[in-house]
């Protein structure tokens, strides 16, 4: 990444951007991440919010469809609904899972605990088949809950971080579902998205929305396959909580904006300040390799945390240069959301085009580091 040129012109804010300079953040260095994501192509959003004030809203595209698939950007909304539900005392996070959902005790999971699934330690990062089976089966909600409860677990609960791909939502989905009695995609609608006034957000897209889904564009070997499974009506369609929901960048900044303030957005509160610090409290070791992706993680209790990386290689998608307050969640380097309170700073970009995993995860590392960089006076430090 090189350096800001603190002396670029030719920014001019549209819509409702304010004048960065107000903001405390150089006009150049917004022009750089608009850059990155106009270099990466397909199709794009960018939005960023600094010191409260929004300062891009831009797109590759005005018309045309506009709802991405966000891949794992989708966790911490299925995380947060789970801390909403024990914050109203349905659930306890120290519950076994098999409290809920008995026949997942199969194979010795009967100590695995909520906590464990907020924290990927539960042991079972994927059901049989590895990755490749959780994603032949994730279209399908029983068929992927039954996988996993019958499942042998690869290490003790709480024992190792080993990043759950699709298993994350599916379980945590089951037991909140359970619990409730009610279906996740009402559940997320009338707990997240209505209170926060996300109106482009979906866990599922309705049929009535289908032709407003970006399609994904794989520039991969047999990438031609990947996309027509998901570009198919019938994946997006789908309840998928750990990777399918549709939505535009513009919700997913109301997101964490909610969270950056503790919760609330707009007078409107949907969990506690407490929440938000659980779900962000450390439950990694520093360097340590995930025990899926083979490289470290920071992991929360439902984001993943920032900062930069300790250890090899360095995955840092929101940008070598965030705090290690920094949270929020990448999306396998296609889409990222985060928040960092030391900068006053939320960004989200949604992307359509795959490329490689090195070039797409020094893009979003970049874009970050562009927007830091011209941060002209960051916040102190919070106190921890």
């Amino acid at each position: 990444m090189t350096d800001v040129d603190q002396g670029a012109a030719g920014w001019r804010p549209v819509g409702d951007e304010v004048d960065p300079t107000a903001a405390g953040i150089q006009p150049a260095a917004l022009q750089a991440a608009v850059a990155e994501a106009e270099r990466r192509g397909g199709r794009w959003q960018l939005v960023v919010w600094k010191d409260g004030r929004l300062v891009i809203d831009r797109a590759s595209d005005a018309g045309g469809p506009d709802l991405f698939w966000t891949w794992s950007v989708s966790k911490p909304a299925v995380a947060l609904l789970v801390w909403q539900l024990a914050e109203a005392g349905v659930i306890d996070v120290d519950d076994p899972v098999v409290r809920w959902w008995p026949e997942f005790g199969a194979h010795g999971k009967d100590q695995v605990t909520v906590r464990h699934l907020l924290q990927h330690r539960s042991g079972l990062p994927t059901g049989p088949g590895g990755q490749l089976g959780d994603a032949l089966a994730m279209a399908d909600w029983q068929w992927s809950t039954r996988r996993l409860a019958a499942s042998r677990p690869r290490w003790a609960p709480g024992e190792r971080a080993a990043y759950h791909y699709l298993s994350y939502g599916f379980m945590l989905g089951e037991v909140a579902r359970r619990a409730t009695g009610r279906q996740l995609p009402e559940l997320m609608r009338e707990r997240i998205f209505e209170p926060l006034q996300l109106r482009d957000a979906y866990l599922g897209l309705p049929v009535c929305q289908l032709d407003r889904a970006v399609p994904i564009q794989v520039d991969l070997p047999a990438g031609r396959v990947v996309e027509q499974v998901l570009n198919s009506p019938r994946v997006r369609q789908a309840v998928i909580p750990a990777g399918g929901v549709s939505a535009s960048a513009a919700d997913v900044a109301r997101f964490y904006r909610a969270m950056l303030a503790g919760g609330q957005l707009d007078g409107v509160r949907i969990t506690s300040p407490e929440v938000v610090a659980q779900m962000r409290a450390s439950s990694t070791v520093d360097g340590q390799p995930d025990g899926l992706l083979h490289y470290p993680v920071r992991f929360g209790q439902g984001f993943q945390l920032g900062g930069p990386a300790v250890g090899w290689p360095a995955v840092e998608p929101f940008g070598h240069l965030s705090s290690r307050y920094s949270f929020g969640h990448n999306g396998s380097n296609v889409c990222v959301g985060w928040a960092d309170p030391a900068h006053a700073l939320v960004v989200v970009y949604l992307g359509s085009r795959i490329r490689g995993w090195q070039p797409d995860r020094t893009m979003v590392r970049d874009l970050a580091d562009h927007l830091i960089a011209g941060i002209s006076a960051a916040r102190p430090l919070p106190a921890r």
